[in-house]
């Protein structure tokens, strides 16, 4: 039986995307944007492989920004969120396999182009020479959170959005979700947070609201400004955990609560797991130190990293979003 292995896990590698460029409208650019997902590959290369799948025409910047221990594999790629368009990985019977989910571009919710994605976990599993292993559900991996106890977080407008999956129920799709993951509970959030729900976002992707940790609560994100979006939003979620007997631990939000553009997203919840390390996005907010020290209670064994991810999020995701994690058999 496959079985999807925790973020926490050992990781034989870290698969990544690199940004053609900028999105318009966002206030940044495309020598920023490329620096921003360089900086984070390089230091994940620090402890432990990193794949990077570039397209031919961005080859040379990326060869001029990332570190020579990062792997760079030619690739015809749209974007660079690859914990969504790459595969999900799983291990079964001691093998290692790919789940390759149908990607729409987050139910068409993008004004670029997204269907070479579609066929990145493929070319991925073959460049491994992994079992790739096809899925009738439209889902992204930064829309699941996997534990150690067969549980998993799904967001019902995410996995039940109608441009996604119109005609599946939410039992079909937690068949489905067990099926491919090996998981055994799933534990259903309402809504995301408020700003994925504007153009080009993914409609309530659970890697920025909650994840598992080693020890078994579920890290919470929590907006403590009351006029923000989402303080409502973060308090109905900590009741739905919490009447499904999870333990919450509660991780503020920064101090930082507009943008250029509206409210913003910045979640310390999106940080990555990596060998030895945790790679966390920062914000210059006086939160982020506290961030810190909450994770470094959490994984106490490995080193907590920070990096300025206001970029990253300016694109619509955030250092989560950015990798995705091949477990180490």
């Amino acid at each position: 039986m496959s079985s999807m292995p925790p973020e926490w896990s050992p990781h034989a590698a870290t698969w990544m995307g690199f940004p053609n460029a900028a999105y318009r409208g966002t206030g940044v650019s495309t020598e920023q944007v490329q620096d921003a997902w360089a900086t984070i590959a390089n230091a994940i290369a620090d402890h432990e492989a990193v794949k990077m799948l570039c397209h031919p025409t961005s080859l040379r910047s990326a060869r001029k920004r990332l570190s020579a221990r990062v792997d760079i594999i030619e690739c015809p790629l749209n974007d660079a969120w690859l914990r969504d368009s790459g595969p999900t990985f799983v291990v079964d019977d001691e093998q290692l396999v790919g789940i390759d989910w149908r990607f729409n571009g987050w139910g068409d919710n993008t004004e670029f182009d997204w269907q070479a994605d579609n066929d990145i976990a493929g070319f991925v599993c073959q460049h491994l020479g992994c079992e790739r292993r096809p899925s009738a559900l439209t889902n992204e991996g930064g829309g699941l959170h996997v534990g150690h106890q067969g549980q998993v977080l799904l967001t019902r407008t995410v996995q039940l959005d109608p441009a996604r999956n119109p005609d599946w129920t939410d039992e079909a799709v937690e068949t489905e979700i067990h099926s491919q993951l090996g998981t055994e509970q799933a534990i259903w959030l309402d809504r995301g947070l408020y700003r994925d729900y504007e153009a080009n976002g993914t409609n309530g992707h659970v890697d920025m609201v909650a994840c598992f940790t080693p020890s078994g609560p579920v890290l919470v994100h929590w907006q403590q400004h009351e006029q923000h979006p989402d303080h409502q939003q973060c308090t109905a979620i900590h009741a739905q955990l919490r009447d499904a007997g999870i333990d919450v631990l509660p991780l503020n939000a920064p101090t930082t609560v507009r943008d250029n553009i509206d409210w913003v997203d910045y979640s310390y919840i999106n940080h990555y797991v990596v060998n030895d390390a945790v790679i966390v996005p920062a914000f210059n907010d006086p939160n982020d130190g506290l961030a810190m020290d909450m994770l470094r209670e959490v994984y106490p064994q490995r080193e907590v990293r920070s990096f300025d991810a206001r970029v990253i999020f300016a694109m619509g995701g955030g250092v989560h979003c950015i990798t995705q994690q091949q477990p180490l058999l």
